[in-house]
């Protein structure tokens, strides 16, 4: 493939590569690709990642790309908090000048690429808004950009082209046995995330729990991920399936929610024919394992993080373009833009019926 964006010249000499990349799940796997390219154009390099521990809960064994990894430190707009992880000193000093190539995938680089910086590499790659220090060789972050393609285009600058557009996370087949086996799936299994970070970009429980209705009463297994801030949910969908099933079919509703550790979860999502979720770390991350999904996104955050093919996977979006509590627009979001108080959901304009539809299709020409 050709580079993307304006590109540049390979460095020389570069064995020792660092890449910081915090936040979430997502995020992290929107990271993937750029790290892959990396990968692909300093075959001889060590790349570490710089993260949090989910990075290594995730990606460790699972790919080639990435070969260590160190925990960021709590730092204002690098990562806002963790209890054991290491002070910003004894981050800096164990990894000063160890690098010859330091990446930036974190933001706009108002505080990443500072704190980069105090990693004295040889050179320097990432974005930058208008505010931000900027780095060797830098481009212009644009909110509206996917998120792939912006990593894709910093990796370009060290003269890095893409080998992939989705993240690739490894899971076996007998990780994926495992898993049904475990949860005694005789046919289909669904998989569903039924939250996201930002309450705006959830779908109501109401509307996942009547897609679980219909798929168990379709004969399939369903299983529910997600972490303990999706209990609510996961609690209401349980509670409908339960009133309105038979005991045959409540039973092959697979509630995991809170219990799973992070580094099975891969292979849950691995497991399963179709995911449906919101945009949501899991959602991309069943991307990145080669599951078929379902999303349910506000248009917006389709432009930074949509899936990228309809053959496996499927969009459905919300058109809300104000606030439905105070009508402030939303569209203009980003680092600059204001964000009212409110927080109802931006997405339930979405029918269930148009999301089982796909599910459908999706399971027909799998």
């Amino acid at each position: 493939m050709h580079l993307i964006g304006k590109g540049g010249d390979r460095f020389e000499g570069v064995r020792e590569i660092a890449v910081l990349r915090g936040g979430g799940l997502g995020d992290l796997m929107f990271a993937v690709p750029a790290i892959e390219a990396l990968a692909a154009a300093y075959p001889d390099a060590r790349i570490t990642l710089l993260g949090t521990p989910a990075a290594e809960a995730l990606l460790a064994g699972r790919t080639d790309a990435v070969h260590a990894f160190e925990e960021l430190p709590v730092h204002p707009g690098v990562r806002d908090s963790g209890s054991d992880a290491p002070t910003l000193d004894d981050f800096v000093r164990r990894l000063d000048g160890r690098f010859d190539l330091a990446v930036q995938l974190h933001g706009g680089g108002r505080n990443s690429n500072p704190f980069l910086l105090r990693l004295g590499a040889r050179h320097t790659i990432g974005t930058a808004t208008e505010d931000a220090e900027v780095l060797e060789r830098w481009v212009r972050y644009v909110y509206y950009q996917h998120e792939v393609l912006r990593g894709l285009e910093v990796a370009a600058l060290a003269g890095a082209a893409p080998v992939t557009l989705d993240p690739r996370v490894t899971v076996s087949h007998e990780e994926r046995t495992a898993v049904r086996t475990r949860l005694g799936v005789a046919r289909t299994l669904v998989a569903m995330h039924p939250g996201a970070t930002d309450p705006r970009r959830r779908w109501s429980p109401e509307r996942f729990a009547a897609v679980a209705l219909a798929r168990l009463a379709a004969g399939d297994d369903v299983v529910l991920v997600g972490d303990d801030s999706d209990r609510p949910a996961a609690d209401a969908i349980v509670s409908e399936v339960r009133d309105q099933l038979d005991a045959d079919q409540v039973a092959r509703l697979h509630d995991v929610v809170g219990t799973l550790p992070l580094r099975e979860l891969p292979a849950v999502l691995g497991a399963a024919d179709v995911m449906v979720g919101d945009d949501s770390g899991p959602r991309h991350l069943a991307v990145a394992v080669g599951t078929m999904t379902v999303g349910v996104f506000w248009f917006g955050n389709v432009v930074n993080a949509g899936p990228l093919d309809r053959g496996r996977h499927r969009v459905h979006m919300s058109f809300v373009t104000r606030c439905p509590v105070c009508g402030v627009d939303v569209t203009q979001v980003g680092w600059t833009a204001e964000r009212c108080e409110h927080d109802p959901s931006y997405v339930d304009e979405v029918a269930p019926e148009a999301v089982l539809a796909d599910v459908e299709d999706l399971l027909r020409t799998r």
